[in-house]
């Protein structure tokens, strides 16, 4: 085995660990009351792009992670200047 496929699998695994462990915070804090489901399902929004640039390249994992990048981006984007402008002209 090369040292390169066991630093990735490691890396793989703690990124799995980690989203377990947010999973299951979140879960905790919205029994307990402490958020609201709406905030904690914000964080699908990716995932759903992700979902919808797969399926709309053809099934190419490496160009759909790219596109989801850059779609979160733009969107980011538009959401700074829109709050700019709203901060600007008070609507």
């Amino acid at each position: 085995m090369n040292i390169v496929t066991i630093a990735v699998g490691l890396a793989g695994l703690l990124m799995v660990g980690g989203i377990v462990a947010m999973i299951i915070s979140g879960v905790k804090s919205v029994a307990q009351g402490k958020q609201d489901f709406k905030r904690i399902s914000l964080m699908l929004v990716p995932v759903i792009v992700f979902a919808i640039t797969y399926f709309a390249l053809g099934q190419d994992f490496a160009k759909a992670g790219v596109m989801t990048v850059g779609v979160m981006m733009a969107g980011m984007a538009l959401g700074i200047v829109f709050t700019g402008l709203k901060g600007t002209f008070r609507f």
